[in-house]
This record gives structure tokens, sequence and C-alpha cells, in this order.
């Protein structure tokens, strides 16, 4: 079992910038990739970023490249993700999930919600236009 707690969200304007970070506990020796997913109101929920355990592989949402930066420390047990430029359509619920590392690499399992395993309870983010 692995725990994950989101924290740094909240309300900002449009072109501001927040950092989330995703804590875990638990199992935390397994070795896992990470999702940064994001669900507003009446949309699904989609993928924004992620990364494996190494960190040498990232993925980034189209909406969100050259804005967003996902990145870990392992040895904190923590992920992040700096958002910058922030855009009133960037107004969700934010939830970091764990992935196995060799499904990071497959295309249609990275972006897929079913395929991760673990989810945090989510950090809201709101940006005023």
């Amino acid at each position: 079992q692995v725990q994950l707690v989101e924290s740094g969200g909240g309300l900002v304007q449009a072109g501001g910038s927040l950092r989330l970070s995703c804590t875990a506990s638990g199992r935390t020796s397994s070795f896992y990739a990470i999702g940064w997913f994001r669900q507003a109101p009446g949309k699904e929920r989609e993928v924004v970023a992620a990364i494996s355990w190494s960190g040498d592989i990232t993925y980034y949402a189209d909406s969100v490249k050259g804005r967003f930066t996902i990145s870990r420390d392992n040895a904190k047990n923590t992920k992040y993700l700096q958002m910058n430029s922030l855009k009133p359509e960037d107004t969700a619920i934010y939830f970091c999930a764990t992935i196995r590392d060799y499904l990071l690499a497959r295309r249609n399992d990275r972006v897929e919600a079913d395929s991760y395993d673990y989810w945090g309870q989510g950090s809201q983010v709101t940006v005023s236009s």
C-alpha cells in the first residue's frame, strides 16, 4: 500500500504560478512512476504530466507543455508539479497517482486513469481571470 497526499493548491491570478507537492508514505521502497491528473467540474479526469521513478522519462499533455514541469525527489518521497503561466482553464482538482514504471513507457497506458494504482485525495487549484 502507498498513501499519497497532495498539497500546494490554492487561488492564483492568471499568469501566476503554483507548485503542487505529492508526498508518499507506506511502501515507498517500490519503484513506481507518478502521474499528475486534473479534473474540472463536468469534465473527465485527464493526465497532465507523468515521470518515471528514475526521472529520465517524462510526459506532458499538449495543453501544459512549456508551462508545467514535473519532478521528483526520491530521497524525500515527494513529487512536484511546478505550474507557471496559469490560465483559467487550468482550474481543477489536481491528483497525483502511482503507476508501475514499465507502464509509463506505453502511450495508451500512461494517459488512462485505470492504469494507475494509488491516488491522493486531490488539491484544488483555482485560476482567476
